[in-house]
């Protein structure tokens, strides 16, 4: 599968809104000062069956006088070279400005499928004065409202249409994206595996230039490795590193089993690294965290204990997720890495049978069933494991409206405890019996 969103437009049009309402939550700063979004954000959206990873970019911006306005543009145009659908996003009561040219000027040169997306038409006197836009040159048009949500429907049904279906996991060997942030040591991991200098390895953040797949076959292991470090053209050196990084990322992740995120001791547990590990969690893959560098970290009695318990904390409630201390360089702990993807990999397509599930989890729940709420008590009847690629279980009971996010953690942590799924996300539904 490969669906990679990205919604650009000059600042303050409402992407960060439109963004909101896609991913069903508050995660991108709205507010009426235009740049505000300068960070980009990253998640995870579906629509009719379809799923998609969805970025939000910085507004694209010329003759201002903020200081990022050049390291935006980079961004915006970065986006729509990486992405595989563009959600263009202009604004009803502006009418077209010069900015919104400039890159109705970028993206007819693409060829992608481009949805031009009106914003703001939330009455029928504005829903006629959308008809300008036609002037832009990008063809049909989609009139919505992020604030209130008319018409976004209209545009997801347009966009579904172009996204490709999810295909069943059927690799032949297991796929390892090894993802991180620029400078990681995500090449010198995999050249100490591999035993052999694949891949170059400098000082200088980003010398990676393309996701390189690598066959591992050594000590009975057998898979495919993925180098995703950023920078696929000597032109893009120049360009925002950060940005391309995890645009890599987001392609690599949706394609492997198991994701090896590789984090810097020297710079701890940053923004960047956490944005990619929920974005393996929200795509559902298998994930361990590699500490690399850790050769270069002064250490005391509970240093790694401490470093450990931050990045858990970072990471909830998502926690039971597989910690290794290595060192690229001198070759600490990177077999047991390894072994330990292997084993959240052999986790992730665990099936539990119906009979056994029900044997132990209906005594659980019996004897710490859900809150009562209103008078009303939930009685848990049934479950099973959903027979898809990752771990989905869906339990039977008489109100499942009842059931609250507190008492899903509650059955998620008991099925880890018995069945062991470290480093791999759990879906857990309830339903009507």
């Amino acid at each position: 599968m490969s669906n990679i969103v990205a919604i650009v437009g000059r600042p303050n049009v409402g992407k960060s809104t439109l963004f909101n309402r896609l991913v069903q939550r508050r995660e991108a700063i709205v507010d009426s000062i235009s740049g505000v979004t300068r960070d980009r954000n990253y998640g995870k959206s579906d629509w009719n069956g379809k799923n998609f990873s969805l970025i939000d970019t910085g507004g694209y911006a010329i003759g201002s006088d903020d200081v990022f306005e050049e390291e935006i543009r980079k961004q915006v145009q970065l986006a729509i070279d990486e992405a595989d659908i563009i959600v263009f996003v202009v604004d009803v009561e502006c009418g077209i400005t010069p900015m919104d040219t400039e890159v109705a000027n970028l993206l007819r040169k693409v060829k992608k499928p481009i949805f031009m997306a009106i914003n703001k038409v939330d009455n029928a006197m504005r829903d006629a004065d959308a008809v300008e836009f036609y002037n832009l040159g990008l063809g049909e048009y989609y009139t919505i409202s992020s604030m209130n949500g008319s018409g976004t429907g209209e545009l997801l049904d347009a966009l579904a249409e172009k996204l490709e279906d999810e295909a069943e996991e059927e690799h032949v060997l297991p796929r390892f994206a090894v993802v991180g942030r620029p400078n990681a040591g995500k090449s010198s991991f995999i050249n100490s595996l591999i035993g052999e200098d694949r891949f170059v390895v400098t000082d200088i953040a980003g010398t990676t230039r393309d996701s390189i797949d690598t066959k591992y076959n050594r000590f009975g292991f057998d898979f495919n490795l993925i180098d995703t470090a950023g920078i696929r053209k000597k032109s893009k050196v120049k360009e925002d590193l950060e940005f391309y990084t995890v645009m890599r990322a987001v392609r690599a992740i949706e394609y492997c089993d198991v994701a090896i995120l590789v984090i810097d001791a020297t710079r701890d547990f940053e923004g960047q690294d956490e944005n990619i590990f929920w974005l393996a969690e929200k795509n559902k893959k298998g994930v361990v965290i590699l500490v690399n560098k850790w050769d270069l970290i002064e250490k005391e009695t509970n240093t790694m204990r401490d470093f450990e318990a931050k990045i858990r904390r970072e990471i909830a409630p998502f926690t039971d997720v597989p910690i290794l201390f290595i060192s690229a360089l001198t070759k600490q702990r990177i077999f047991k890495a390894i072994e330990t993807a292997v084993e959240v990999f052999e986790n992730r397509k665990k099936r539990i049978p119906t009979s056994k599930l029900n044997e132990t989890m209906l005594d659980i729940v019996k004897h710490h069933g859900p809150p009562a709420i209103k008078g009303k008590f939930v009685k848990i009847k049934y479950c099973m494991q959903l027979p898809t690629p990752t771990p989905q279980f869906v339990f039977f009971c008489n109100l499942p409206q009842y059931v609250k996010e507190p008492y899903k953690r509650f059955v998620e942590n008991k099925l880890r405890e018995i069945y062991d799924f470290k480093g791999v996300p759990i879906v857990i539904y309830f339903r009507q019996k």
